[in-house]
């Protein structure tokens, strides 16, 4: 059962949070105000205790592509990144181990809590990572971006009540100001005391928290619409994950792309606190 809400009560109400505002830019580039100096060496994931890797220095005209051929996409969730943000200077990590590589997810295949519910969705803030869960075994699971320090995701147990598939920011703008900022395929999880909603939604994944509390998936599609790059998108883990959790196949009612309420949304937890960062 969908009720759908004007848009202008919507933009009244729902407030949607992202990071700063992206370079316009279609080369990808430094955040000069960037707290990890763009070294994604420095960030702790648990998970990885038991994974050899090594960090290794962008040099110029290298790309993931160029480094990692066909599997560049499973370096890039290794790092929680996406290919606008690496770039010539920075530093990732590079798993020695590619077959451990393209296994890797920090998420449990069982989770108990899970097992009564037929879709639940878990998300841990010290792996910025998600996983969807039906009846509590995974079914996937994906690198995610979610609220940067002084603007942390709430945790807790929320329950899924809405989706907008066109969202996009009421507050934030993109670098060259010509649009809203865009947040494809949104799922509201929590609204906050002050009326400030939280989302999943598609976003920038730089390789650390950088929200300001909504929870950002890979959607190369809507880079390439808003930025130009990638050319080829490949990377769609929001659109993947907005029709498992409110797809035309959850509701008999096909989607307006327009904000709507949804009953009995999947649950959405959220646990754990923002990655350590070492000197």
């Amino acid at each position: 059962m969908l009720r759908k809400f004007a848009f202008f009560f919507a933009l009244a109400i729902f407030a949607g949070i992202v990071v700063y505002n992206p370079l316009a830019t279609s080369d990808p580039g430094a955040n000069p105000k960037d707290p990890a100096r763009e070294d994604l060496s420095r960030v702790e994931y648990p998970s990885l205790a038991g994974i050899a890797w090594r960090p290794h220095f962008m040099m110029p005209s290298e790309t993931l592509e160029s480094l990692f051929g066909e599997d560049w996409p499973y370096v890039a969730r290794f790092n929680r990144i996406d290919r606008r943000h690496v770039y010539p200077g920075m530093t990732i990590k590079v798993p020695l181990d590619m077959n451990t590589c393209r296994k890797y997810t920090p998420m449990p295949e069982e989770y108990e809590p899970a097992r009564n519910h037929e879709k639940y969705i878990l998300i841990d803030l010290t792996e910025q990572w998600m996983g969807a869960y039906q009846y509590g075994k995974l079914v996937f699971s994906v690198p995610a971006a979610t609220g940067a320090a002084g603007h942390e995701t709430p945790v807790g147990i929320f329950q899924v009540d809405a989706r907008h598939k066109n969202h996009t920011s009421s507050l934030y703008k993109t670098e060259d100001q010509t649009a809203q900022y865009p947040m494809d395929n949104a799922i509201r999880f929590h609204v906050g005391a002050d009326n400030v909603s939280y989302w999943i939604h598609a976003r920038d994944l730089p390789g650390k928290p950088a929200s300001h509390g909504c929870v950002g998936l890979y959607d190369e599609g809507m880079q390439n619409r808003v930025y130009g790059i990638p050319e080829r998108p490949v990377l769609l883990d929001s659109e993947r994950l907005y029709a498992w959790a409110v797809g035309d196949d959850v509701y008999e009612e096909a989607d307006s792309g327009e904000l709507e309420l949804v009953e009995d949304g999947p649950m959405v937890e959220v646990r754990g606190a923002n990655p350590v960062y070492r000197r």
